[in-house]
């Protein structure tokens, strides 16, 4: 009889032991299917008659982009709705000048930057997105400040017509009419330095929109790799997490403790030039965060299947330098797990050492987005000594209590690259505001058992003690620079370029900052 219960106790564990980590079967995976179509995009010297033409306007009085035979027909319904032609504002006119509707979009007066021309597309392909006809978008001889003005133009109606429905029964494709871009020039450019970009915000939102249940680390990796299949000068390397014990990773492995996804550590290497140290940019990838030990709160908790946004942008990012054959090195590092409560997870009280040998005490479980890039960014430095480290996170709610949905937190500890890092979110339109990294923020930290806490229970300053943290775990003299987007990773309401729901921010910011590398 003993032999008999000592047989049945084995084969429990064992069961529990290879069902510990197995996938949950719900019948929902990440490659389940396909969001429904989009609009091709197609350019024209002229408008194709019929459907729905787009027309800019920068200001009310400004006729010089309405062809000539709507123009009398527009100027009186500006007159009669006394439309000011303010930027992102619309009206429209129906059965007018051979077109079933015209819309009107304002637009600011002056030279058009990228993000501007950009947001203009992007209203566009909004505004119309519903009709079943043709759409075009006038966007020849437009005022701006870069060249082949009409590409951006077609990037952010491409951005702008997103949609997740792929999680939806019953959903069938509209007409898949085109959406011509009527320039005399910019196609080669779109197709060139801009559709890949495009391309990695699609899949950043695509990653922060899945369920928990259909994205897991492994299910991250999948995806990623899917997207990069085919593209040059590209190497992917993913750290298990038996790789990670013996780089003595715990900080990492701490986080993914609890759950039965193992954590990963997902590094994409693009070369384009040469032997140049690369930039590494390094993303948080918390498949799910339902705060461990520490529990979040019921409300919302939803929203945690976001809180990879971090690496799906380091993602994107890379993926468009790469599409667009960008002559820098980038090195993107996605720092995957899921934190969940369990019998095997870590506990607040806990001590873990990192993979560069510090200790830290575990205040929080809740505050895990800071250890897993911890044990990242020391990996980046000793296996390629970047030129710089940018890290992105969905790191602290305090960070949308300062700033907003307006403005992603920039943190830095040196001015070349905060500069640089500032300039990049200017041109593609994804805002940061820099804080400070403050003294205090160090000794609000400090432990009496470890070399730091990962956080602390006072009321204070939450993005920047987290910032603080990360650099205190990186060290010196690597230029590093941390931007905390929690306020910024979804949007609930439309804006121009970014449908409800998740943004895919940073995916743009982070190829024009790989831009400024290549100057």
């Amino acid at each position: 009889m003993r032999v008999l219960l000592l047989a049945a106790s084995i084969l429990a564990t064992g069961a529990a032991l290879a069902n510990e980590r197995a996938p949950i079967g719900t019948g929902v995976s990440a490659s389940d299917r396909t969001n429904t179509a989009e609009r091709p995009i197609r350019f024209a010297a002229t408008a194709p008659a019929g459907g729905v033409l787009v027309v800019p306007m920068a200001g009310a009085s400004d006729l010089s982009h309405v062809p000539a035979v709507l123009r009398d027909s527009v100027a009186r319904a500006v007159a009669t709705a006394d439309f000011k032609a303010a930027p992102d504002k619309t009206l429209s006119l129906y059965d007018s000048g051979g077109y079933d509707r015209v819309v009107l979009i304002g637009v600011p007066q002056g030279r058009l930057g990228a993000a501007a021309l950009a947001d203009f597309g992007g209203r566009a392909a909004q505004e119309t997105r519903g009709n079943p006809r043709p759409v075009a978008i006038v966007a020849g001889n437009l005022s701006a400040a870069v060249a082949d003005p009409a590409a951006h133009v077609a990037m952010g109606a491409t951005l702008g017509q997103y949609r997740f429905d792929r999680l939806k029964s019953g959903v069938t494709a509209p007409a898949s009419q085109p959406l011509t871009i009527v320039a005399g020039a910019g196609e080669a450019t779109y197709a060139r330095e801009l559709a890949g970009i495009a391309q990695g915000a699609r899949m950043a939102r695509d990653l922060s929109t899945l369920p928990s249940n259909a994205k897991t680390p492994d299910s991250f990796v999948e995806t990623v790799r899917a997207q990069f299949a085919g593209v040059p000068n590209v190497r992917i390397t993913v750290l298990e997490e038996a790789q990670m014990r013996q780089l003595n990773m715990g900080s990492i492995l701490s986080v993914s403790a609890g759950s039965r996804h193992p954590a990963r550590m997902m590094i994409v290497e693009y070369s384009g030039a040469g032997n140049a140290a690369p930039l590494a940019l390094i993303g948080k990838g918390i498949t799910f965060d339902s705060g461990g030990i520490s529990l979040k709160p019921g409300a919302n908790m939803g929203d945690m299947k976001g809180d990879m946004a971090g690496a799906a942008a380091v993602m994107g990012g890379a993926l468009a330098a790469a599409k667009r054959g960008a002559k820098a090195n980038i090195v993107a590092i996605a720092a995957l797990a899921e934190n969940m409560p369990g019998g095997n997870a870590s506990r607040p009280g806990d001590v873990v050492r990192t993979m560069n040998g510090q200790t830290i005490e575990i205040i929080s479980t809740d505050a895990e987005g800071r250890m897993v890039l911890a044990d990242a960014n020391q990996y980046a430095i000793e296996r390629y000594k970047p030129a710089a480290i940018v890290n992105i996170a969905t790191l602290t709610g305090a960070v949308s209590t300062a700033l907003g949905d307006d403005y992603a937190g920039l943190f830095a500890r040196d001015e070349a690259l905060a500069t640089r890092v500032q300039s990049a979110a200017a041109h593609s339109g994804e805002a940061v505001w820099r804080l400070p990294l403050h003294p205090s923020y160090a000794k609000d930290m400090e432990s009496p058992i470890a070399d730091i806490a990962n956080g602390t229970t006072k009321s204070g300053p939450g993005a920047g003690r987290g910032a603080h943290f990360i650099g205190f775990l990186t060290p010196q003299p690597t230029p590093w620079a941390h931007i905390d987007m929690a306020g910024v990773d979804g949007a609930d309401e439309s804006l121009p370029t970014m449908p409800k729901g998740a943004r895919g921010f940073g995916v743009r910011l982070f190829d024009a900052l790989v831009r400024e590398y290549e100057k």
